[in-house]
């Protein structure tokens, strides 16, 4: 239960981790935005940011083994990374349809799967 839980908080984290790393990209398109400077946009950004460190490290600290969690250090990170790039990928294909996903995007996902696989081997 604590490894499905675990994985669940990273993936909420990493959605508003992903919208406030990126999802600035797109506030041209909204009205009350085009005014704004950059540092408005970082402290906006911070705001997303929030929320991502606020399921981020209660994830970390239900999942890993010293908590009682299944998971090591190691398998907690690549996991993270695995999932940052599933919910970045999603996200592109919604906000920036513009942008093209190729084949060795693709290949490179599939060898993130492979080194979960690495790490989670005894």
């Amino acid at each position: 239960m604590k490894g499905l839980g675990t994985i669940g908080l990273l993936l909420l984290s990493n959605v508003f981790m992903t919208l406030a790393w990126y999802g600035h990209l797109r506030f041209k398109d909204f009205e009350w935005s085009r005014s704004l400077g950059l540092f408005s946009i970082i402290l906006l950004s911070w705001g997303m940011a929030f929320f991502e460190y606020v399921l981020q490290v209660p994830a970390n600290r239900m999942g890993h083994v010293d908590h009682g969690g299944p998971f090591t250090l190691v398998q907690l990170k690549v996991l993270q990374e695995v999932i940052t790039l599933a919910v970045f990928t999603l996200f592109t294909l919604v906000a920036f349809k513009h942008e093209v996903l190729r084949w060795n995007h693709a290949l490179a996902g599939v060898l993130l799967v492979a080194a979960v696989w690495l790490v989670f081997k005894k």
